[in-house]
């Protein structure tokens, strides 16, 4: 579901023209003005500064996991999810026109692509070297203006387009059900105008939600971690993901960020997080926000 009413927003997705980020951007803000960022650094900053309206970032894909710096800048910056989106990743091979498959022997994309095509490139270009970019479209950037056709890049459809490239192999990721989960972004001060803009509403209760936070536990005796998710196992809220990171500074802690179904206007998520907040060192709510669907993979 898109965040409708945004023709006059600026958007800010990291890659250039052609990254699957733009994509997810179309799909979250119709009508809005894609602003491409090299870092992921810069879309949070530019969030939180009013630089950017919004921002667009992935936050795991299905095959090759988490893309765990953004779960960081969840919790560093002062921002709100207001939407997610599953897109449809199809990766593909190209290079200059004329090059041969058989004559490639360099590969290049973002480390997550490589790793998502791993089995083609075995199986296809076992003599090809592989080369880490910053973004699928990055790579396919530099080889058309590298100008050489022994070097290829993996990306979508649209960045061959926009450089002008040819496709060699089509659909070659490893496995077809494969999808990136991408986070709608707002300044924390404009999470409910944004949700009020005539786009998906926390305050719908049509729509299924899930709302996205983050905490620290007091300690790290016996229990504690099982004793913080039976607040919400305990009101038969379903937990729809945990993930957990380091906490920086302090050796051995760890910082917990958990996807749970339902709104935090709702009386039981609402009583959860109170009582979760007695026994913890930090909490932050990072978002409730409207669940998206996929599609089934041709």
């Amino acid at each position: 579901m898109g965040v409708t009413g945004t023709s006059t927003l600026s958007v800010g997705y990291q890659g250039e023209t052609g990254a699957y980020s733009e994509e997810a951007v179309e799909k979250l803000f119709p009508g809005s003005t894609a602003i491409a960022h090299q870092n992921f650094d810069d879309v949070f900053a530019g969030v939180v500064d009013g630089a950017l309206d919004a921002g667009v970032v992935p936050i795991e894909n299905s095959l090759f996991g988490s893309v765990h710096v953004n779960y960081d800048h969840l919790r560093e910056f002062d921002v709100r999810i207001v939407a997610e989106a599953q897109v449809r990743i199809r990766h593909n091979l190209m290079a200059l026109r004329g090059a041969t498959l058989e004559g490639i022997n360099e590969v290049r994309s973002h480390p997550q692509a490589l790793g998502q095509c791993k089995v083609f490139l075995r199986t296809n270009l076992p003599q090809a070297r592989v080369h880490a970019s910053y973004d699928t479209a990055g790579a396919a950037k530099e080889i058309a203006l590298g100008h050489s056709p022994t070097v290829a890049a993996i990306a979508s459809v649209r960045a061959a387009e926009h450089y002008g490239l040819e496709i060699l192999a089509s659909g070659i990721e490893s496995n077809h059900q494969n999808y990136t989960r991408f986070l709608a972004l707002v300044p924390a001060a404009r999470a409910g105008e944004r949700a009020g803009a005539g786009g998906p509403s926390a305050a719908s209760t049509t729509v299924a939600h899930k709302t996205s936070l983050v905490y620290a536990m007091h300690s790290t005796v016996p229990g504690a971690l099982f004793n913080s998710l039976a607040v919400f196992a305990s009101r038969n809220i379903d937990l729809l993901k945990i993930e957990s990171r380091p906490l920086v500074g302090t050796p051995g802690s760890y910082l917990f960020y958990l996807d749970l179904d339902g709104r935090v206007e709702e009386e039981s998520v609402a009583n959860a997080l109170q009582q979760l907040a007695e026994s913890t060192d930090y909490i932050k709510v990072m978002g409730s926000y409207p669940r998206a669907a996929y599609h089934e993979a041709d």
